[in-house]
């Protein structure tokens, strides 16, 4: 019996704009970008680089614009955000695990768009002229004039393609603004109901 190489293995690639089942990027982003969805800011307090050094700065606030968010069970509270794998925010959460939402109001678009923006300054130049509350539960900002306003504390935590699911169990909730209707994001921009 001779000692012949194998033949090498056929490999079959899609194309990269493709997913295995044929649906492209393209046609998925405008099929998604229909669905009508709310847009609030997710919020944290990035802990301080050297917590036993008094003089080591303190913790940064951290935002970010999300329109991947939703309620998951009433009993326990919990809610469900998703966020780019890799990102700042995911990256945070996955070490901290106290969080805050602020459900933004129709008049909150230059909020949005501010912690949406690729190439962002610093986050805490990003929330210098925002009026905000610290949340009594995380210490994270919760955005004055939001439409409602959640603390949570992070429950699981799951790997989805190229996002993470960050699954929270609600700790506090209110409603500190009954005015004006919700902030919504449809077919690529910002929109106000009605």
């Amino acid at each position: 019996m001779l000692n012949t190489p194998a033949a090498p293995a056929s490999i079959t690639v899609p194309p990269a704009a493709r997913h295995a089942e044929g649906v492209s990027n393209d046609k998925f982003r405008a099929v998604m970008s229909r669905l009508a969805a709310g847009v609030v800011l997710v919020t944290a307090v990035e802990p301080p680089l050297d917590p036993d050094d008094p003089g080591a700065p303190a913790g940064e606030d951290v935002g970010m614009t999300a329109t991947a968010f939703l309620s998951v069970s009433l009993d326990p509270p919990l809610v469900l955000v998703s966020l780019r794998t890799g990102s700042r925010m995911d990256e945070l959460l996955e070490e901290q695990p106290l969080w805050a939402v602020s459900v933004l109001s129709e008049s909150q678009r230059h909020i949005a768009g501010r912690f949406s923006m690729k190439g962002r300054l610093s986050d805490r130049l990003l929330f210098a002229d925002i009026p905000f509350r610290r949340g009594e539960y995380t210490g994270a900002p919760l955005v004055g004039g939001a439409l409602a306003t959640l603390e949570c504390r992070t429950e699981q935590r799951v790997e989805s393609g190229d996002h993470t699911l960050v699954i929270g169990r609600v700790m506090t909730a209110a409603v500190p603004s009954a005015e004006g209707g919700p902030l919504t994001y449809f077919r690529g921009r910002y929109r106000q109901l009605g």
